[in-house]
């Protein structure tokens, strides 16, 4: 076995040897022809060049349209810091301070700023700094916050600001290009791109922020401490996400960012400047934590997708609908339903009121339902002021 492995070590030498051998003969012959007649070499480079250059001509032609992503989005874009006393009732010699970004967006005829609650948590509105595109610093009006989202709206009365455009986060898929715009360390005005990277990310552990309900974008466009708050937009220049959180060993990006879906942020910042608070939908089902590949093969299931109920509320919308213990929920208004916290980010969505079709496993065949969902009792997670 030995002289085996030595003789296949010697051939592969040799034939590296004969390999540099031939490069070499090669490069002689090329310097003495260049050398016979050297204007070729100038005009092979010539050539060269204006190869390049149409080259970069189509590669300027692709990255204006980064430029003008940048361009049309850096004024909805904002910087805000965040001071407060340490502790209320004494001098202000120990200060709290928090920064943060934010989005400018229209609702209602009206302006507002989007950002993540965590920025703004605890701040009053005269804690509050925004400071434009243009450098100009103004204070908020009032302030909403949803603390089960970390969504956080601020009303901005001043002139001459500029709305983001709202994108389609549903529409999203993996590999998108996208941008991440906002402060990174103080640092206004920065820039990140990179792609999508996934959707569907739940159940992180953001224990700071208190959020419940999670359905993040995955995005390796670089997201650091400050970059909070402001938006993720796509190559149309529209918001699709809000930048929340990283996965970070260090505290520094790693190549694993999260924002919230731009439709689940808009969702729950109209129900805030309408109505104070954010009214979200009642099935009444307890899904089964557990649930997984065993237990779908065991009811028959093809494939292990779904939310299996484990209890249901006496009197609820599930109980009306003739939902039953051991239904596996495939299907709510029409969106194929992952897994027990993606049934309930799909519930707190939608309109209260609402009769929904719904689609469960049972008995080893689809069965179609319908149930009209109810109000959830209301919870605020701050009060406007």
């Amino acid at each position: 076995m030995a002289r085996k492995r030595r003789f296949v070590f010697a051939g592969a030498g040799l034939i590296v040897g004969l390999a540099i051998a031939m490069l070499l003969h090669f490069a002689m012959a090329e310097s003495a022809a260049r050398d016979a007649n050297p204007d070729s070499e100038f005009a092979d480079r010539d050539a060269q060049y204006a190869a390049l250059n149409r080259e970069v001509d189509q590669f300027d032609r692709q990255s204006n349209i980064l430029k003008t992503v940048i361009k049309l989005t850096g004024p909805t874009v904002v910087h805000i810091d965040a001071e407060r006393a340490e502790t209320p009732g004494r001098p202000r010699r120990a200060q709290v301070e928090e920064a943060g970004s934010g989005a400018i967006v229209e609702v209602n005829g009206k302006n507002y700023v989007l950002t993540n609650r965590h920025v703004i948590k605890n701040h009053r509105t005269t804690d509050i700094k925004i400071r434009l595109s243009d450098n100009r610093v103004i204070s908020p009006q009032r302030i909403w916050s949803d603390e089960a989202t970390d969504i956080a709206v601020m009303l901005v009365t001043d002139e001459a600001l500029v709305a983001s455009r709202i994108g389609d986060s549903d529409r999203i898929e993996i590999g998108d290009a996208v941008l991440a715009l906002g402060s990174p360390f103080g640092l206004s005005r920065s820039v990140t791109t990179g792609i999508i990277s996934a959707k569907g990310r739940r159940e992180q552990k953001l224990v700071e922020t208190g959020m419940r309900l999670q359905d993040f974008l995955q995005t390796d466009a670089a997201i650091n401490p400050g970059n909070s708050g402001g938006p993720l937009v796509n190559l149309r220049g529209e918001i699709v996400g809000v930048n929340t959180a990283i996965l970070s060993n260090s505290g520094g990006f790693e190549g694993v960012g999260f924002s919230i879906p731009i439709n689940m942020a808009m969702h729950v910042v109209r129900h805030l400047v309408d109505h104070d608070i954010v009214v979200r939908a009642f099935l009444g089902v307890q899904y089964d934590t557990e649930f997984g590949p065993t237990m779908a093969a065991k009811l028959g299931l093809p494939r292990p997708y779904g939310a299996r109920i484990e209890s249901i509320t006496a009197g609820g919308p599930a109980e009306l609908a003739k939902l039953q213990v051991n239904d596996v929920i495939l299907s709510f208004d029409g969106i194929r339903i992952d897994d027990g916290p993606h049934l309930v980010n799909i519930v707190s969505m939608t309109d209260v009121d609402k009769e929904v079709p719904v689609v469960v496993w049972r008995d080893g065949r689809q069965v179609n339902l319908t149930a009209k969902v109810t109000p959830r009792k209301p919870q605020t997670a701050s009060v406007p002021r």
